[in-house]
């Protein structure tokens, strides 16, 4: 196996997962969200003193095999609206596509467009004055603001007039001019015929665009002058991953919450679990996905915020709630998020300038964390910032004292993904809630009863849960293209036009051809919201039955298969009773402030089972155990909490 290094970065802390010929270990840093590149070889210069017992960053990218990253800062830059100012050059001919637009979300498109739209007509685009109109949509947008632009047109020659409009805009703002603005095209990305699905795609794209690009190339370029012999690989939303040049943006959006459905669906066949649902909780964000039967659900024209794009996603659902979100009071309740603090300044507890209330404050003051040991003890808490934030945002407002203020904040945290639990997923009476991330353990207990779940599993590497999940992906590259003239030979020149591009693609992967596998299939909607797909082998023939299908397009796959698949098995048994290694003051939610047991992670055996209220710790996560709950240790060194019937 080698080594191979897993990063996920997150909007406060960023993860690494160590995989050394088998051997897996981790470690963590601050995200600096000024500068990527910084926590991201920050990380490694970390992973370096884990492996050798000393920081050596240039052996650990000498000797290294595999460096894999994923990221939420796209999942992060949607959910609080962070991005560039987008304008929005649209056909005339389809007056109602703002409106369109609009109904799938009208905060995100507020906050990415708003205003700055202009209706162009395709056939001026056409003419001989399609210079002058180009010019004068492209000015009109960059004095309302846009510094970046989307042109979508609709209609059967979507395709001709954006190709045209390319040409003027190449000729009238040359790309080496200090004033060329960026302009994306809905064609550059995908010809799916739905123009609104379309749209939504190069938005959202060119919205997370220009922040992804300039950490990847950053970090991708200081790697290089370490003269690593493997380049860097970016882990996609669809569950494969790419270099840095062979990514678009969109594939980022979720791609570190995607590592950890990744891990889920490892888990999940270790100890043959049938309904799973997680909750993978950073400084930021709570991301929600299920797995029934093996599978997590990714369908064919996935969702960013509940917008439908036109690439397939896995389903992941983000609510802004996670360790550094921020609580205030409004009409006298308490609001969670979407806001953060992120790693700067972070929480008020973190001692750098944070005001605000979270519940990482919350759990603080509550007694869960030792300001002492936290975060492997390589950062103290600083109690009286904490209740300064709390009292102040959260207690005073609320007219109450500071415990009753920190229960109700954490009966509020726990009640807001509840809700998300049972809006986006099925419970059932066999679901099994896997918690993971930083905070996703905190919690969970709680998170579980308000969703009527009796089964928690915590992994035992939880707070890097989404970087080990990262560890079992394959690189491929993904085209799809509209099959407009419906014959066998239509087929066999679109495959062989997608495979001559794949072949390209894959080289610059790294791999010639016969490394790598092709899958291609045929994709028919038959009616609306009703497709059909078959599979493409080496003698390409159009299905007779697609013939009066409303569109159909050829997908192909080109993979380099890296996945391993273990076929391991392990177990919850209960054998000797856990024995505490100290106790804690802990507010608890019936009996006021009492003494609890902690219970340190490392120091537990297969089989080693307690009762709650308690408190299970790592170097990296904690786990309140509450009364009624009772946990035992697995064979693989996993913890499985039980509620009482």
């Amino acid at each position: 196996m080698g080594l191979q290094i897993n990063i996920d970065n997150g909007g406060t802390l960023t993860d690494i997962c160590i995989n050394h010929d088998g051997v897996v270990k981790k470690t963590k840093v601050l995200t600096t969200p000024y500068d990527l590149s910084k926590c991201f070889f920050d990380g490694l210069q970390k992973a370096s003193g884990v492996i050798y017992g000393e920081q050596n960053v240039s052996r650990l990218l000498e000797e290294v095999d595999l460096i894999r990253y994923s990221t939420t800062q796209g999942t992060n830059a949607i959910c609080e609206r962070k991005g560039p100012r987008l304008g929005l050059i649209l056909d005339k001919a389809a007056r109602d596509l703002p409106v369109r637009l609009a109904e799938h979300d009208p905060e995100v498109y507020e906050a990415l467009v708003g205003d700055r739209i202009v209706m162009l007509d395709g056939e001026a685009v056409k003419s001989g004055d399609a210079d002058l109109e180009v010019v004068k949509a492209i000015n009109q947008l960059t004095a309302a603001g846009a510094n970046r632009l989307v042109v979508s047109f609709d209609g059967a020659d979507f395709l001709d007039i954006e190709t045209r409009f390319k040409k003027v805009v190449l000729r009238r703002y040359p790309r080496h001019l200090l004033g060329a603005v960026p302009v994306l095209y809905g064609s550059d990305l995908t010809t799916d015929r739905d123009v609104v699905r379309r749209t939504w795609t190069a938005l959202i794209n060119s919205f997370l665009h220009p922040a992804m690009e300039a950490f990847l190339f950053n970090a991708e370029n200081r790697l290089r002058a370490y003269r690593t012999k493997n380049p860097l690989l970016i882990f996609r939303n669809d569950g494969d991953a790419s270099r840095v040049a062979k990514t678009v943006a969109i594939k980022t959006y979720s791609s570190g919450p995607r590592g950890g459905m990744e891990g889920m669906k490892s888990f999940a066949r270790l100890y043959d679990l049938p309904d799973v649902v997680a909750i993978d909780v950073g400084g930021t964000t709570t991301d929600i996905g299920q797995c029934l039967h093996g599978k997590v659900a990714e369908v064919r024209r996935g969702h960013v915020e509940g917008i439908s794009v036109s690439f397939p996603l896995c389903e992941i659902m983000s609510a802004g709630a996670g360790g550094s979100s921020i609580f205030k009071v409004v009409n006298n309740r308490i609001a969670i998020g979407p806001e953060s603090v992120g790693a700067v300044p972070g929480p008020a507890a973190f001692g750098r300038g944070g005001k605000e209330a979270t519940i990482t404050d919350a759990s603080l003051l509550s007694g869960i964390f030792d300001p002492k040991s936290y975060f492997g003890g390589g950062m103290a808490l600083d109690l009286d910032r904490a209740a300064t934030a709390v009292t102040l945002n959260i207690a005073q407002p609320l007219g109450v004292g500071l415990d009753e203020a920190l229960l109700q904040m954490e009966h509020a945290y726990e009640d807001k993904i509840a809700v998300e639990l049972h809006r986006f997923t099925k419970i059932s009476p066999e679901t099994v809630l896997l918690a993971f991330g930083g905070a996703g353990p905190l919690n969970a207990c709680g998170v579980a009863e308000k969703a009527g779940i009796d089964t928690v599993a915590v992994p035992q590497l939880a707070a890097v849960f989404s970087a080990f999940g990262i560890g079992s992906c394959d690189v491929s590259q993904r085209y799809a293209v509209a099959i407009d003239e419906r014959s066998d030979q239509g087929v066999a020149d679109a495959l062989a036009e997608l495979k001559v591009k794949a072949g390209r693609d894959m080289f610059a992967e790294g791999f010639g051809e016969g490394e790598y596998e092709v899958h291609a299939r045929l994709v028919a909607e038959i009616a609306e919201g009703e497709e059909v797909s078959r599979p493409v082998g080496d003698h390409p023939a159009f299905p007779a039955e697609f013939k009066k299908a409303r569109s159909v397009e050829l997908e192909l796959t080109a993979v380099k298969p890296l996945r391993e698949e273990a076929g391991k098995t392990a177990k919850f048994i209960e054998g000797a009773a856990a024995k505490a290694d100290g106790v804690r003051n802990v507010l608890t939610r019936g009996q006021g402030r009492i003494d609890v047991p902690v219970y340190k992670l490392s120091q537990l055996a297969a089989g080693d089972h307690a009762t709650g209220p308690a408190i299970l710790e790592e170097d990296y996560f904690t786990c309140r155990v509450l009364d009624g709950w009772s946990f035992v240790i697995s064979d693989a060194g996993d913890i499985l909490l039980k509620r009482k019937a």
